[in-house]
């Protein structure tokens, strides 16, 4: 008989027993399933619900459980349903009626709640130090490429000069926002929701508070019925996840495009790429392009939940089992991709000269050609067109702007004279965008001392 079947004339369907289960994903909140009844149990001792002896067999009865399903000397059942239900019938048959007093003052709704938050509260953790060494990944690289003149670029067209160092360290931001976002979430889900019941918390003398220590929450829900009903902290986390995924696909759409003939700025190791299996000479970028695919799919486990969550009314429904695949999915697909991200970075080969090159023969100083002339005192849109000309000029006879004589120059302003040649030229260009927040490698050199101050700051390892 089901644990719950007291009410029951008739056995359940199988099909309903398989449709009706989560034990085949929920398995996994073993563990902090049975850290949630032993704080509970021993709480109950302390309130004198239960006996100190019957905490402590129960407690002892846990442990051996735990032990147990660690050395896979214990099988989970469909027939009860989740890991909650198993674990509650692994324990009477092991410990008998005292077993049968642990679920006191206690419903799978605010069980599961505990479950969920002590789980995610780990994997954040996990999630931290692989975040941590990206972070740390990128801001290496930048500091061994202060000086790498590379093109920046809008439309994916050649724009301005800039540095290598500058555009990793505009993904370092990026990854910087989501370590924030991701701390956020953490803050908003320490909040301990056992007590809260099935909806309406518990007529025993339950002291929730001496959970929440045992547990080492924070904070206390502070509505049952929300207590049992809220997933938004699965929500945040999953949107951080999102978001950090499209971070990780932007990256990876630059990777595959560096890594290509066309550009040539990259080389991925070989242990980071693979071939194909009928032509010889191809070496393919396939980590970059499943981070960019997997994208999708943690897109759509936030969708689902977000789906699944916005027509529920108050509290629980059985609907809000559908939370744990795809939060539990986001877990493994951002751990998986930020593991396998650092070391292919670290072992990418970045092409400097070539990177240079296609920045001088991309017209990248035509800005600063443009701001040249204002400087001698033209009108900005008058400068502006005079530069667009000398340009179109460039590309019919195959020069760049550093190519051109001053007879030349002068052939379209007078205004022009040998000064035009140290402000066009590419290093310069990048040196002279020194305010905050720009390119040049003295403003560069100050936001890697900023960002190693924020890694120092946050490095999970000093906890």
């Amino acid at each position: 008989m089901k644990l719950w079947g007291g009410r029951f004339n008739k056995k359940t369907s199988e099909l309903v027993d398989d449709f009706n289960a989560s034990i085949s994903f929920d398995s996994r909140l073993y563990k902090q399933d049975i850290r949630g009844s032993i704080a509970h149990a021993r709480m109950l001792a302390l309130q004198g619900i239960i006996t100190p002896e019957e905490a402590s067999e129960i407690e002892k009865g846990l442990i051996s459980i735990e032990k147990d399903l660690d050395a896979g000397r214990l099988q989970f059942s469909v027939t009860a349903e989740d890991v909650h239900m198993n674990i509650e019938t692994f324990l009477i048959e092991r410990i008998g009626e005292t077993g049968k007093k642990l679920h006191t003052a206690r419903s799978r709704n605010d069980q599961v709640a505990l479950d969920i938050r002590l789980y995610l509260r780990s994997e954040i953790q996990a999630i931290k130090i692989l975040l941590f060494e990206l972070l740390s990944t990128l801001h290496g690289l930048a500091g061994q490429h202060v000086d790498t003149i590379m093109p920046g670029y809008t439309h994916l067209q050649k724009a301005q000069p800039l540095t290598l160092a500058h555009h990793l360290l505009a993904y370092l931001e990026m990854l910087r926002r989501d370590w924030e976002r991701l701390n956020d979430a953490e803050r908003r889900m320490d909040f301990m929701p056992l007590g809260s019941g099935a909806l309406a918390g518990s007529g025993f003398p339950i002291n929730r508070d001496c959970v929440r220590d045992d547990l080492g929450f924070g904070n206390l829900t502070r509505n049952s019925l929300d207590g049992v009903s809220d997933r938004d902290f699965a929500l945040e986390f999953m949107s951080f996840g999102a978001i950090l995924m499209m971070h990780l696909s932007r990256l990876s759409e630059e990777i595959i495009l560096w890594a290509s003939d066309e550009f040539r700025f990259i080389e991925l190791d070989d242990a980071f790429s693979t071939g194909s299996s009928i032509m010889p000479q191809k070496k393919n970028p396939d980590i970059a392009e499943l981070v960019r695919g997997k994208t999708g799919r943690v897109y759509g486990n936030l969708m689902s939940l977000l789906t699944t969550m916005k027509g529920l009314p108050l509290a629980y429904n059985k609907d809000m089992q559908e939370d744990k695949e795809p939060l539990f999915d986001t877990v493994d697909t951002v751990k998986r991709s930020l593991a396998i991200y650092s070391p292919m970075l670290q072992s990418t080969r970045f092409n400097v000269e070539r990177m240079y090159q296609a920045a001088a023969r991309g017209f990248t100083n035509a800005t600063d050609l443009a701001d040249y002339l204002v400087k001698q005192g033209l009108p900005f849109r008058e400068a502006h067109s005079i530069s667009g000309k000398i340009v179109s000029w460039c590309l019919e006879r195959g020069k760049s702007l550093e190519e051109m004589t001053l007879p030349e120059f002068q052939a379209f302003t007078p205004v022009i004279d040998e000064t035009v040649y140290p402000e066009i030229d590419l290093r310069a260009c990048v040196e002279k965008r020194s305010l905050f927040g720009g390119p040049a490698p003295s403003t560069v050199k100050k936001a890697l001392d900023e960002a190693a101050e924020f890694l120092f700051r946050i490095d999970p390892h000093k906890e």
